[in-house]
């Protein structure tokens, strides 16, 4: 006796989204910013305190926004497994494109787009003085590819996981090397401002190293003690909040810090957005295109494009604080950077997860 069956339909993938604050980091973001003015003009006091205290004489390293630095790192940097760089020459091509674009083009196509628009087409709103900070701003931005949000670009867009993490690990390891000559070539080449190489040395030191020790000692040791399992699923999620807080308060000293400097430039804002959101859409368009030439999958093409787009902008806000000070306008820049960051990566996800049809199943990196 023959039996019916009944066709097994493929269920169709919940969808992915952000949690509250991922999905409005640019409201908290624009909040903060309101709520650091508010601070900084109504107590110019007691923030020219917080502003005065420094890791030694002469360092221009904010000791309150290390400590809230630190907290935000320390738990990205938890998260990355350089044992994974062992698998790297199994699917090179994926990676060489993501290196070329992070450390090739993306800091030096971002002084190009900073230079043309700031000393030539918006030259007329912008003296010469303030052009000099936006673009080393902009290059500080630009040199730091993104080390803890790419994991969520990269779940949206169905990423390969494991890939993103050889990403994310490798980038990290050049940072060490190529972050601080890259900054001094780079501003030294687009403006009239030097860089004092000893504090880039600094800033390297304060917010890659020593979070980046930290972060490596304290995931070997609490993996061992606990478990992989209980790691990932039952501590680092505990952090969250605290990152979050971090990032919050940090924003919160910046705006205040620049309150005076801030008030009469929101039009300034809306112009520095302009040459970040054109280097970020080149940047992803260029990496996925090189993705498809290649025919790399596309599980490792669209973290790739992504990576390619976004900013470490934790690492330059710090940066940009500790070389030119919390009121300057390289670190109003950076912020700005934090302000587009989010629904400019939701854009970018969305297009690759509209053309995941043009990256051919069996293709390999």
């Amino acid at each position: 006796m023959a039996i019916a069956m009944t066709p097994v339909l493929p269920v169709p993938p919940s969808e992915k989204r952000l949690n509250l604050f991922e999905r409005y980091l640019t409201l908290w973001v624009g909040l903060c910013m309101v709520a650091g003015v508010l601070l900084g003009q109504g107590a110019p006091r007691v923030f020219q305190v917080l502003r005065s205290l420094e890791f030694g004489e002469g360092s221009h390293v904010n000791v309150p926004i290390a400590v809230l630095i630190w907290l935000m790192i320390t738990p990205m940097m938890m998260k990355v497994d350089f044992g994974s760089i062992r698998n790297v020459g199994r699917r090179p091509r994926g990676l060489l494109v993501t290196l070329f674009v992070n450390w090739v083009v993306k800091p030096f196509s971002m002084a190009f787009f900073a230079w043309l628009f700031f000393r030539v087409v918006f030259s007329a709103w912008i003296s010469p003085g303030e052009a000099d900070q936006y673009i080393a701003g902009a290059i500080i931005l630009a040199a730091a590819p993104c080390t803890a949000m790419v994991f969520v670009w990269s779940y949206l867009t169905d990423g390969d996981a494991v890939y993103t993490l050889v990403q994310v690990s490798v980038n990290d390891l050049i940072m060490l090397v190529l972050f601080a000559p890259l900054v001094g070539f780079l501003v030294a080449g687009a403006s009239s401002l030097s860089v004092p190489f000893a504090v880039l040395f600094y800033s390297v030191i304060v917010f890659i190293v020593i979070p980046l020790t930290i972060g490596v000692v304290l995931r070997h040791w609490l993996i061992r003690e606990h478990g992989k399992q209980w790691f990932e699923e039952s501590l680092l999620p505990r952090f969250a909040p605290i990152t979050i807080m971090a990032l919050l308060a940090t924003l919160v000293l910046i705006f205040a810090f620049q309150a005076d400097n801030i008030t009469g430039k929101a039009w300034h804002v809306a112009l520095i957005a302009i040459p970040i959101l054109l280097q970020v859409y080149f940047n992803a368009s260029l990496a996925y295109g090189l993705m498809k030439w290649l025919n790399v999958s596309y599980s490792v093409a669209a973290p790739g494009a992504l990576i390619g787009a976004s900013n470490f902008f934790e690492l330059a806000v710090a940066t940009a604080i500790a070389l030119f000070g919390p009121e300057s306008g390289a670190a109003l820049v950076t912020v700005v950077g934090v302000l587009v960051e989010v629904p400019v990566m939701l854009s970018v996800c969305a297009v690759c997860n509209r053309t995941r049809n043009w990256f051919p199943k069996e293709a390999t990196a």
